[in-house]
């Protein structure tokens, strides 16, 4: 029996994984052998990775909601600091001028 090609191996993968026939060849078709991959297996690339994460999000619901409530939670503590910071800056104002 002779052996899968790499491409063949490759376009299995990603069919078991649950790629439809047509993309998966495509997929594989455009890996190149070069040490950077070409543009369009970039695009393809970041393509599928951003598909990934939004079904992630969708099914859990988490990384999205989790990320925008930590971005709310550091505005308001920057903002409490900067009202604190600002109020501490009056209070030393108003007892230097209260001792000479």
């Amino acid at each position: 029996m002779a052996k899968k090609s790499a491409r063949d191996d490759l376009i299995d993968r990603l069919r078991v994984s649950g790629l439809r026939k047509d993309v998966a060849k495509r997929v594989a078709g455009i890996a190149g052998n070069s040490r950077k991959p070409p543009k369009s297996v970039r695009g393809v690339l970041d393509s599928l990775k951003a598909v990934t994460a939004e079904i992630e999000d969708r099914a859990t619901g988490g990384p999205g909601k989790r990320k925008a409530a930590a971005k709310k939670a550091a505005a308001t503590r920057k903002r409490n600091a900067a009202k604190r910071s600002t109020a501490a800056k009056k209070g030393a104002k108003t007892r230097a001028k209260a001792r000479s």
